[in-house]
C-alpha cells in the first residue's frame, strides 16, 4: 500500500464532494479504509501546502506523485471516478 496526501479546504464545494465520495467508496471497498491517509486543510498548514506543485483543491498525491487535481467545472461523478482511482493506486 501507497500513502495518500490529500490537500482540501473547509470552504471548497469540490473538497466536499471529494470527501462524500471517499464515504461511499470506503463503504463499498473495505480495503479502502486500510490506506494511510494524510489530509491537509492548505488555509492551516499554509508552509507545507506550499512545498508541493498544485493551484486546485481537492489534489491527491499517492506515493509523492500527484494523481488527482480538481478542476472548475466538475460533476460529482467525475471527482468520484478520480477520487476512486486515487485509492486504486494507493493499494498498488
Amino acid at each position: 500500500m501507497k500513502d495518500i496526501l490529500l490537500f482540501y479546504r473547509d470552504d471548497c464545494g469540490y473538497c466536499d464532494k471529494a470527501h462524500q465520495a471517499m464515504d461511499e467508496l470506503f463503504a463499498q471497498e473495505p480495503a479502502y479504509r486500510e490506506l494511510k491517509i494524510t489530509r491537509v486543510e492548505e488555509t492551516r498548514q499554509p508552509d507545507f501546502a506550499d512545498r508541493y506543485d498544485y493551484y486546485a483543491v481537492p489534489t491527491f498525491y499517492v506515493d509523492g506523485e500527484k494523481v488527482f487535481e480538481a478542476h472548475i467545472g466538475m460533476r460529482y461523478e467525475q471527482i468520484k471516478a478520480e477520487v476512486k482511482n486515487a485509492l486504486d493506486k494507493a493499494l498498488q
